[in-house]
């Protein structure tokens, strides 16, 4: 999906962004409206981590993060692929559902999940690493000033490489053994 946002984004191919979601679309109706026993991706997912032990989850909150992603699918459907329009909707849309997608990857953190107890008056249960119980924090899980320091310090860091090197990085760099020719460098 991210390779095909940035083809639409960068070259302005969207042929790639058109078959992600319209895949996307049909997996996510599969689950809501049929049965997640039958999603594709859910199938593919159980075959790649069938050796490890499973991470229960609460279907209610899943299922309402799930309905949240096929509006956004379909609405992104409707306009991208149905009418063949690009604007700053689908462009938000899409930056929307890939923020819930990579929270839920890279941490583990269903942002769907986390909404669920605003509109429904029910406490959630079965969360990955129980982060909707998690009251109290392992010695791990805290935070010290100093790392927070860190973070800062790094983020400062990037951005001073920004300003200092810009000339350096904006250069293009040449083919140190002259093996490309005339080929353009990627």
């Amino acid at each position: 999906m991210f390779i095909a946002v940035l083809s639409a984004v960068l070259i302005g191919d969207f042929l790639l962004i058109k078959y992600a979601v319209t895949i996307f679309l049909v997996d996510i109706l599969i689950r809501v409206f049929i049965n997640l026993k039958f999603s594709p991706t859910l199938i593919m997912g159980r075959l790649v981590v069938r050796n490890q032990v499973p991470e229960y989850v609460g279907a209610p909150q899943k299922k309402f993060a799930w309905i949240i992603g096929s509006l956004l699918a379909s609405i992104i459907f409707s306009l991208l692929v149905v009418a063949n329009t690009v604007s700053p909707i689908t462009g938000i849309i899409c930056l929307i559902c890939l923020t819930f997608l990579f929270f839920e990857t890279a941490f583990g953190i269903c942002l769907g999940c986390k909404c669920y107890p605003l509109f429904f008056k029910q406490e959630t249960l079965y969360c990955p690493g129980d982060v909707c119980a998690a009251d109290s924090k392992q010695k791990i899980q805290k935070t010290s000033k100093s790392q927070v320091f860190v973070v800062i310090s790094f983020i400062a860091f990037i951005f001073a490489t920004a300003i200092l090197f810009d000339d350096q990085f904006n250069t293009k760099p040449y083919d140190l053994f002259g093996i490309t020719g005339s080929a353009k460098l990627i």
